[in-house]
């Protein structure tokens, strides 16, 4: 039985948690007497904290973060009913700030905040000694890369064969975003690059083909991110995939060239977009030339076979819904293959909270503390476009409606788009549970009863659709055909 399980709820099963296995590489000689779980968000509360007790350990830790900290609190609760001499130890950036507020933070013994690589094992090894720290909060001390263990050989054969594997080559960001947490990062801190490629390679040669970069701002460096992708060129076949988070304004002709090199299927580029409005980018210290942003999407989309995903953001300070939807407009023009529609978060210790007062903003009190209202947009409204991305989500990002959005978005995206999930929310009631069959059957009736759409060209591009995303049903858009 292990004296340590080191524990955390993933979104989903397909996720492998990266910081678990940083902290498990790191743990030098307490390996041998660790234990790593991963469990899913939406098992049941009693039988994960079953599985941790089976174990008998003496410290638990967890990693916390935004989707799961509701969970976790009531896991670490019926922990402490049943097992209250064992100590429980918090990490994860949602406990990293604000700790004095969290009721979660109440009921553990310790919670390190920072990075836990070298704070998680030194503070296992004092407590295992018996000796108690006085401080319940501790504040960890910035790592040198270069002074800690990779975690990629601790991927097991089983995860590599059937979960996303994330990787990273650099942390930290240089940019200050006031609604993201790499904002709190004073640079970005790269990893001794060929001792990291000589672990890729290992993963290569395990069998992975797929490798999500969590790194902020892959294409900062040039020179590492070129090389990156030239070790990546000469493994190149046709199960490998790539996912970078890419600098959209900052894409030099070296760059330019590697990149054209990639046939379609092998890399993916998430660019955060986030707003055009110049007044707002402003306003949250986000530095992206416009112009720069928008040139470089087009030749993304149109010159190479990168798979294109944009994300915007609902709620910014400063931001009301005709700037929010002359942005969407924009971004659909340029076709990304996916446009993320997100909603603003408070995440702790992120500045976002200086603007509350002046522009009024109001979140919600419960994870993942989603934006409720702002002075421009009042809640109504803002669950008007929660529903909005929702179905945008649904309908557009799964590529199941290609032909059938190309009639219902044209002249106006956005406001079209909007009329169409007022009209299915209003016929529904949901935004969750509907099946395949019954969703193309309400695009019908909403493109044909809501936007005008002729009844027969709509079931011409929803059958097209129906037929290219694989469907064998007999939906009723379909059955009721002249």
């Amino acid at each position: 039985m292990p004296n340590i399980v080191i524990t955390t709820l993933n979104a989903r099963f397909s996720h492998a948690s990266l910081g678990l296995r940083y902290l498990y590489a790191n743990l030098g000689e307490l390996r041998a007497d660790t234990g790593l779980l991963e469990f899913v968000i939406g098992q049941p509360t009693a039988e994960i904290a079953e599985q941790i007790l089976v174990a008998a350990p003496r410290i638990v830790g967890f990693g916390v973060y935004i989707w799961n900290v509701e969970e976790i609190h009531k896991i670490v609760a019926l922990l402490k009913q049943v097992r209250p001499e064992l100590l429980i130890v918090l990490g994860g950036p949602e406990v990293s700030h604000e700790c004095d507020k969290q009721e979660i933070v109440q009921l553990a013994d310790y919670v390190i905040c920072g990075p836990g690589e070298l704070a998680f094992p030194d503070l296992c090894q004092r407590l295992l000694g018996g000796q108690r720290p006085p401080q319940k909060v501790i504040a960890a001390a910035p790592v040198a890369l270069a002074d800690i263990e990779l975690p990629y050989r601790h991927y097991s054969d089983a995860d590599l064969a059937h979960r996303i594997i994330y990787v990273e080559a650099s942390r930290g960001c240089p940019f200050k975003c006031e609604f993201c947490l790499s904002s709190l990062d004073k640079t970005v801190d790269p990893f001794d690059l060929s001792h990291f490629l000589a672990e890729m390679d290992d993963l290569y040669r395990r069998g992975l083909r797929e490798f999500k970069f969590v790194d902020r701002t892959f294409n900062l460096n040039i020179q590492s991110c070129l090389r990156i992708l030239d070790f990546f060129l000469e493994r190149l076949d046709e199960k490998l995939f790539l996912h970078f988070e890419l600098i959209p304004d900052h894409l030099p002709e070296k760059l330019k060239e590697a990149i054209l090199r990639f046939p379609a299927g092998a890399i993916q580029f998430e660019v955060g977009v986030q707003t055009f409005n110049p007044e707002v980018q402003a306003l949250i210290s986000r530095r992206q030339d416009i112009e720069k942003t928008e040139k470089n999407l087009r030749w993304l989309r149109e010159e190479t076979h990168i798979h294109l995903h944009a994300d915007l953001i609902i709620g910014l300070p400063g931001e009301d819904v005709a700037s929010f939807a002359a942005g969407f407009n924009r971004l659909v023009a340029l076709r990304p293959h996916d446009i993320q529609v997100g909603i603003l978060k408070r995440l702790r210790g992120t500045t976002i909270i200086r603007h509350t007062q002046a522009y009024d903003l109001r979140f919600s009190p419960f994870a993942p503390y989603n934006i409720l209202s702002t002075d421009r947009i009042d809640f109504p409204t803002m669950q008007r476009l929660a529903r909005f991305a929702r179905y945008w989500d649904m309908i557009a990002n799964t590529g199941r409606f290609a032909l059938a959005l190309q009639l219902a978005l044209d002249g106006d995206p956005f406001g079209n788009f909007l009329r169409l999930a007022d009209w299915i929310y209003a016929t529904t009631g949901k935004t969750h549970q509907i099946n395949l069959d019954r969703l193309f059957d309400l695009v019908f009736r909403a493109m044909t009863e809501e936007l005008g759409v002729a009844a027969a060209t709509a079931r011409a591009a929803l059958a097209e659709d129906y037929g290219n995303c694989g469907a064998r049903g007999n939906p009723g858009f379909l059955a009721t055909a002249p």
